[in-house]
């Protein structure tokens, strides 16, 4: 453990780098992405005895979290990977995933993304034989730079059902577009996939036996929405790592404080204050969502219904902390940074902008109404692809 900690660090410090620039170019951070790929985290969650890390996802939220606090971007992509390899692990016959993980370990493959369950455009057609994909993805995170692409559709010959395959990433038919420039999140290629009459065979459908088949395989939105959680975190830790050393070097006193130095300014460290309590329930809360992930993880099949929903409740609980207290952090930090902590060169207004775009993918209102509804009227959150 220590050895992979040692790892990630370094991995984080070299992703600290060029961080600030890169965040204003966009585009693939292909050199980062292939120091991932040498590091060999990318196997973190395989089992050793496919050649695998054999980590835990307590283990995995944290590397992610430590990413997000200087690359978020880059810990998005690579806890989405993760996310990709447990839905193959929940979704596929043993005879599937298994040769899927040990190539995944062995040649260091990274997953990307081609899943989006609420964009319906992409059509799946039984051929003689295999099976056609055809159509266009959006947020299609991790997608470009990617080895496998996790991909789904509606099967039109059977009432549109939901289906999902994994596909290499460069066959025949398949367009990566490089059309992501949002406001945040910027070097995530969560931009559109189009899929033109792609073959894929029957042992890269993932239909037996499927998605939400058990507790054990609905556990597939509460991975995701824990990564997010994990990631929110670190980006509030390092908006909050930022802001404190800028605090300690460049913040001026106001002039109507009766200090000498800011930190010692009462309002300053009242919001200082506020931010620690933050960060710290919100650590909390997301390292028990992720224990109690690993118990959940561990039991597979033998997983009920029950002890889903209670691990639903607690990432719910971390996933509305971790946003709430995230976006408050990365918005208020100017606040005790003041107004020359707003140039260009410094991008700190790269935090909220990461932290709102992606917490605009799961409303919170909803996340709130559900968690709400097991508060008021003990009613269990159903599983669903998003919660």
């Amino acid at each position: 453990m220590a050895t992979l900690v040692k790892r990630a660090e370094q991995l984080a410090d070299f992703f600290k780098i060029d961080a600030v620039e890169r965040d204003q170019q966009g585009g693939t951070p292909k050199l980062q992405r292939d120091a991932i790929r040498a590091s060999g985290l990318l196997a973190m969650l395989i089992p050793q005895h496919f050649g695998g890390l054999g980590c835990s996802w307590r283990e995995i939220m944290a590397t992610t979290q430590l990413f997000a606090r200087v690359d978020s971007s880059l810990a998005h992509v690579f806890g989405f990977h993760h996310l990709q390899l447990a839905t193959v692990r929940m979704f596929a016959r043993t005879d599937q995933w298994q040769p899927w993980f040990d190539q995944t370990a062995s040649r260091n493959w990274f997953w990307g993304n081609a899943l989006n369950v609420l964009d319906a455009r992409m059509t799946v057609q039984q051929q003689p034989g295999w099976y056609e994909f055809s159509g266009q993805k959006s947020f299609s995170s991790g997608a470009a730079d990617s080895e496998i692409l996790l991909a789904s559709g509606f099967e039109t010959q059977r009432d549109n059902r939901f289906v999902m395959a994994m596909v290499p990433s460069g066959r025949t038919g398949i367009t990566i577009h490089n059309d992501w420039d949002n406001i945040g999140q910027r070097q995530t290629d969560s931009g559109n996939v189009t899929f033109e009459r792609v073959r894929v065979e029957p042992a890269e459908m993932l239909l037996e036996p499927g998605p939400n088949s058990s507790a054990f395989a609905s556990l597939r939105p509460l991975i995701s929405q824990l990564h997010f959680a994990s990631m929110f975190l670190g980006i509030a830790e390092g908006a909050f790592n930022e802001a404190r050393d800028y605090t300690r070097r460049e913040k001026r006193p106001w002039l109507r404080s009766d200090v000498r130095v800011a930190t010692e300014d009462h309002y300053v460290l009242h919001h200082y204050g506020e931010f620690w309590v933050g960060l710290e329930s919100v650590r909390l809360l997301v390292d028990r969502a992720a224990q109690q992930l690993d118990i959940a993880w561990r039991k597979e099949l033998q997983l009920d219904a029950a002890e889903r929903a209670q691990l639903a409740l607690a990432v719910g609980t971390a996933k509305v902390a971790a946003t709430q207290h995230g976006l408050d952090i990365c918005n208020r930090l100017f606040d005790v940074t003041g107004a020359r902590a707003t140039h260009a060169s410094l991008r700190f207004d790269r935090h909220w902008r990461n932290m709102r775009t992606q917490t605009l993918h799961d409303p919170l209102d909803y996340r709130i109404q559900e968690l709400g509804q097991w508060a008021l009227n003990d009613r269990i959150p159903e599983p669903s692809y998003y919660s």
